[in-house]
């Protein structure tokens, strides 16, 4: 049976490590980009209409997803729009 001792001192430089790897990932001071966005937030974005962006929801060009009443676009989506590729 192989028995290993954690000490105060290296729980410390856990601490620190993991508070690193945390300022790292969440980078304050920089807008956060969010995962989905609003119908006029994507008008907004692509610099369309309401009648446009209907007719993208309408012809399957842009993936959406309703919830009650309000759609949500996925950004990524959009991104893969805007470079001509498919979604």
């Amino acid at each position: 049976m192989n028995v290993e001792l954690v000490t105060r001192e290296d729980l410390k430089a856990f601490k620190s490590e993991l508070i690193e790897e945390i300022k790292r990932i969440v980078q304050p001071g920089q807008p956060t980009t969010k995962k989905w966005l609003k119908s006029n937030e994507v008008r907004k974005l692509l610099n369309i209409s309401p009648g446009t962006l209907q007719n993208l929801r309408l012809d399957g060009t842009l993936r959406f997803s309703k919830v009650g009443s309000i759609m949500y676009y996925k950004l990524e989506d959009i991104n893969k729009l805007l470079e001509g590729g498919p979604l």
